[in-house]
């Protein structure tokens, strides 16, 4: 069946209220939020956003946290770290933690602080991928786990839809830019496998159920659900009502080959088999004061069940010397430059003609070449900046709503402090001749 537009589905006028210009604060944003850390100051992070040419974050809200009814003692959370060492150079894992999460109240001044700076939320939930290996004990992650498959995607939307009328109740709720059901729900247990060989079409019954009671209950409110990987060939099998096309462009190229050469996976790219690890050629990359694999372990097994992230790449993240990861990248690049902007090209192109024909505006959340330990630089320097701005432009000359400059352009990544001019400079191209935007309704 051929979607109608959004705005004819849901009967709405236009609004101009431009394009997203879009800084990705994930969970970070409350499980980096100790003394001195990057969000223990809400209106200085987002002073800094703006200072950076952004005006919207995109957030794990913990709606299933807060709001399913289903986690035992969920005002009593406590955020900690893996544990003393894993993961502390492998972003977006690098958390300490240590102090206790009022989750509703923290949920407050994330709302106000954007309101008080005329920055949009996405709302979204990293819930079945990362957010409650943070947590100090296991009851989020056992919550979540004790859903069963074919009825978390509605779960999840219950419990957005119970976010949204506490933020309204609150005169919060224009803070938010639009809701998403999970952030990749094509990558994570939100909708198990069902042992196809289709990437999208599992997912058509769970999240038309799960959009559909989140647009009944708030017909106010933008709904949609994030794609980790585009796979150009198969959006038709995509679930309709979604009032957004929102995806994520990890290209990968020259990293996915590193990460081949050192033996690991990438996405839905299974890691080779290798006849040790490490492999020579990550050994050869470590640093001197690399542990053996087998002493480097969380605190406790249940924290990598609620990653998702096997443990060879926290030991290769957390042990690699930078200089010579990157080194790799850069010897390597030039035999996969066009290929990789071909790629990129190609998915662009690919989703603007489906968000075209099913009548809703376009979003880049994340971008752009893929997961490299927190302290390389090939995303953040020459090349990586190069891959960016191309992706930058040719979505806006698609006519994207909105884009992610990288998904390192944000508060708890090293680029935050070093690359402020080039944000602030791409995100103007970004915000500029800005779009009319669609009201849900």
């Amino acid at each position: 069946m051929t979607a109608q537009p959004a705005q004819q589905q849901a009967g709405a006028s236009h609004e101009s209220t431009g394009r997203l210009a879009i800084t990705l604060w994930d969970f970070s944003w409350y499980t980096q939020a100790g003394p001195g850390e990057p969000f223990a100051d809400l209106d200085r992070a987002f002073a800094e956003a703006v200072d950076r040419g952004f005006n919207t974050v995109r957030v794990c809200a913990m709606p299933f946290l807060l709001f399913s009814g289903r986690v035992r003692d969920a005002d009593s959370i406590r955020v900690r770290g893996l544990g003393e060492e894993f993961g502390q150079r492998t972003r977006w894992y690098d958390v300490r933690g240590g102090y206790a999460l009022d989750g509703r109240r923290r949920l407050v001044e994330l709302f106000e602080a954007a309101a008080r700076h005329d920055c949009k939320v996405i709302v979204s939930s990293w819930e079945y991928q990362q957010s409650p290996s943070f947590a100090d004990t296991d009851a989020w992650h056992r919550a979540l786990a004790e859903v069963p498959g074919p009825d978390r995607a509605e779960a999840v939307a219950e419990a957005l839809a119970g976010l949204l009328d506490f933020l309204a109740e609150r005169g919060l709720s224009d803070r938010v830019a639009y809701a998403e059901v999970h952030n990749e729900v094509d990558n994570c247990s939100l909708v198990p496998s069902d042992g196809t060989t289709a990437h999208y079409a599992r997912l058509r019954g769970p999240l038309e159920r799960a959009v559909k009671l989140l647009r009944s209950r708030h017909p106010d409110v933008l709904v949609t659900y994030s794609l980790g990987e585009p796979w150009p060939a198969e959006l038709d099998d995509l679930p309709e009502l979604a009032q957004i096309a929102h995806f994520h462009f990890y290209v990968y190229g020259v990293l996915g080959a590193l990460y081949e050469a050192v033996g690991l996976g990438h996405g839905t790219e299974t890691a080779p088999e290798t006849a040790a690890w490490p492999t020579p050629e990550l050994a050869a990359m470590l640093r001197a004061d690399a542990p053996a694999f087998a002493d480097h372990q969380p605190d406790e097994p249940w924290r990598l069940a609620a990653t998702g992230i096997p443990r060879e790449l926290f030991y290769a993240h957390d042990w690699v010397d930078p200089d010579r990861w990157d080194l790799w990248l850069y010897e390597n690049y030039a035999a996969h430059r066009e290929a990789m902007r071909e790629t990129l090209a190609g998915w662009v192109d690919a989703v603007a003609g489906f968000a075209r024909a099913r009548g809703v505006p376009a979003v880049l959340g994340e971008g752009v070449v893929g997961y490299t330990p927190l302290l390389t630089r090939f995303e953040e320097d020459a090349v990586g900046k190069d891959i960016a701005e191309f992706v930058v432009d040719r979505c806006l000359a698609a006519g994207f709503l909105g884009v992610v400059l990288t998904s390192n352009a944000a508060p708890h990544h090293p680029m935050w402090h070093t690359d402020r001019e080039w944000m602030r400079r791409v995100n103007a191209r970004v915000t500029a001749g800005s779009p009319s935007r669609p009201a849900a309704g």
